[in-house]
């Protein structure tokens, strides 16, 4: 007998092996017409797989989280059969799931063009509309390597050749074409439907190697309805409408080039928004009693080797050479805070001590990886670390998670999920270690009343941390604020502080960010508020626009009164039609426009116009002066 639990906690009981597909029919047609795979003991395997003992199982519908990837998986699978049907001769070599679709690397000899992705993808649909079914076959290796060097297929021969040694090689079958895979799949073209489309090409190395063959990328995106698809064709769309990069062009804030790759030309506008960003930043620190430091950016390699970076993070890190001795920008500023607890004798009476720095570091990202301010090789971070004893894990935690949701909700982000990321397989410190690291992680975020879920193997190589993952407008996920708990580094640099008995003890290090780098939040508030900045943060925050020179006169004064409260004001005195003025200005995402004419200058008022409305208030100049200087103050500022 086999029990099968199903998610509702009801028991099934089979005379012998059952396939997922027999599970569903027994359940009921609609559930076996819907089913795509199923789950056995939480792994998801082909819905024709035998189980033949007791285990936990739940069939995968379209409806199922855990689908998406399935279909995205064998949409790559029919993309590939559809471009070797249509050019024969292509290899195809890897073709995973990724976020929001697909995509397949071709060797070919001739380039595909974007005419091309209409024909692969009417031919895709054609091959949904066979139906083919599915099917998962076991090969010999050395049968398997023949097989596809003998049809051409060099690179999949490769990857079956540096497969672990009993690794069964598995093919997966649909009508005359397959393709080496693990699975799952789902059981047959047809289930896959039509909601899919081709979205790009891009080039790519074999295996990710600058030394290896450049292959042909083509991107797609796969949903389970047409619904579905159209929303994520709509949120590209806003995307691209929002993307940073365009943004910073238009608004003058910032600029990238080749010289210098992976470091941001800031302009004075970006600059100022970067400045006032920081500065809140900073006043929120000193509230909550951290202390500023800086260290050094350029740091001899043997404290690397002391703090574990050099085994770790070398591949990442800038080096240079001097009077013999190996030097390296650092990635990070961690060690160097650690060398300043270290100057003089620390007592359990300074703790918890709260060590803030905006501090400068490189880290020698791939060229081909770097993208806008979302990635970069030069950076900032509001990084800070609090030295505490293991006792005051817990209320640190507290109150770092109070001040991060604070200065989210200050700057525009109400909806923020937390990642629980424990050990990474590369890592520093003992088994041991790890555990009470962990533990004391989970402790405080459950005392900080955090509901979280894991994210397996994403810890740093020194602890576990908490990844703070904030949602756009646009429903985009960005992680950015950390929390790591480190009993690693305090034991490898040697920190110690004397505790109430008179014995020296390592302290727990928790290493903390809010933003985590200012250039890339800058490019995620760029497209969160679609470059409309809140009125304190705008670079400019109002322009007083006139209509006529007769009151070129009343501009100047009302500008100067503004910039008298605090306010970045200019005057467009300009001999342009006002409609000219308030479309240039809008293109630059001013929040404010002061208009005034002769009327106004004899009346002492202003027409006030919002970027984005139509309308526009005629109000008195003290009015507008209060009520501006009220809005443009930073919200930690105000009563």
């Amino acid at each position: 007998m086999v029990a099968i639990t199903l998610p509702d906690g009801s028991v099934r009981s089979f005379e012998g092996p059952v396939t997922g597909l027999q599970i569903a029919q027994g359940i009921g047609p609609g559930l076996a017409k819907a089913a795509l795979a199923v789950t056995v003991d939480d792994v998801m395997v082909d819905l024709s797989t035998t189980i033949g003992t007791d285990a936990r199982v739940s069939i995968v519908t379209a409806r199922d989280d855990a689908a998406l990837a399935l279909l995205r998986h064998d949409a790559a699978h029919v993309m590939a059969q559809a471009v070797q049907e249509l050019f024969p001769g292509t290899q195809v070599t890897i073709g995973p799931s990724i976020e929001n679709g697909f995509y397949y690397d071709f060797a070919r000899n001739e380039p595909f063009s974007l005419d091309d992705l209409a024909l692969i993808e009417e031919r895709m649909r054609e091959i949904v509309a066979r139906n083919l079914p599915i099917e998962r076959e076991v090969w010999d290796r050395d049968e398997a390597i023949a097989w596809f060097r003998d049809k051409g297929e060099q690179y999949k021969a490769e990857i079956i050749e540096d497969l672990p040694a009993g690794e069964p090689i598995t093919v997966y079958r649909q009508g005359d074409w397959l393709d080496l895979c693990r699975g799952p799949h789902l059981p047959s073209t047809g289930k896959l439907g039509t909601a899919f489309k081709l979205m790009k090409l891009a080039g790519a190395y074999w295996r990710g190697d600058s030394r290896n063959p450049m292959l042909q990328r083509i991107y797609g995106t796969a949903w389970p309805d047409a619904k579905q698809l159209s929303a994520y064709l709509t949120r590209l769309e806003e995307a691209e409408r929002r993307d940073h990069r365009r943004l910073g062009q238009e608004m003058g804030l910032f600029h990238l080039q080749e010289e210098a790759q992976g470091a941001v030309f800031w302009h004075p506008k970006g600059w100022t928004v970067y400045r006032s960003l920081q500065a809140y930043i900073r006043r929120r620190l000193e509230k909550a009693d951290y202390v500023e430091v800086n260290t050094p950016m350029l740091v001899d390699r043997s404290l690397w080797e002391k703090s574990g970076h050099w085994e770790k993070f070398r591949e990442n890190m800038f080096t240079s050479e001097a009077e013999e001795r190996v030097l390296a920008l650092k990635p990070m500023n961690c060690p160097g805070h650690i060398q300043i607890f270290r100057q003089g004798i620390k007592s359990y009476r300074d703790l918890p001590l709260r060590m803030s720095e905006f501090g400068s570091c490189h880290r020698n990202e791939a060229s081909g990886a770097l993208h806008g301010l979302m990635r970069v090789r030069a950076f900032v971070q509001d990084d800070a670390h609090i030295f505490c004893t293991e006792d005051q894990i817990v209320s640190e935690t507290q109150s770092f998670c109070a001040l991060l949701k604070s200065v989210y909700h200050d700057l525009g982000f109400e909806d923020v999920s937390v990642k629980f990321s424990d050990r990474p397989a590369k890592r520093a410190g003992s088994d041991a270690t790890w555990d009470k690291a962990e533990a004391a992680l989970r402790d405080a975020t459950e005392a900080a009343g955090l509901s979280w879920t894991l994210n397996p193997g994403e810890g740093a190589f020194y602890g576990p941390k908490l990844e703070f993952v904030l949602r756009d407008a646009i429903g985009r996920d960005w992680q950015c604020g950390t929390l790591q708990v480190d009993f690693v580094l305090p034991e490898r640099l040697d920190a110690h502080y004397v505790a109430e008995d008179g014995a020296k003890v390592r302290p727990v290090m928790l290493h903390r960010a809010i933003l985590g780098t200012f250039e890339r939040f800058m490019g995620i508030l760029i497209e969160n508020c679609a470059g409309r900045f809140p009125l304190w943060l705008a670079p400019v925050q109002a322009v007083v626009a006139t209509i006529t020179s007769e009151a070129d006169a009343y501009a100047t004064e009302v500008q100067a009164l503004l910039k008298k409260k605090g306010l970045r004001v200019v005057a467009d005195l300009r001999n342009e039609k006002i409609n000219y003025k308030v479309r240039e200005h809008s293109v630059g995402k001013v929040p404010v426009m002061l208009v005034v004419g002769r009327k106004e200058a004899e009346n002492r008022t202003v027409a006030v116009r919002r970027l984005g409305g139509e309308a526009q208030e005629v109000l008195a100049l003290d009015d507008v002066l209060a009520t501006l200087t009220s809005e443009a103050t930073p919200p930690d500022l105000r009563d």
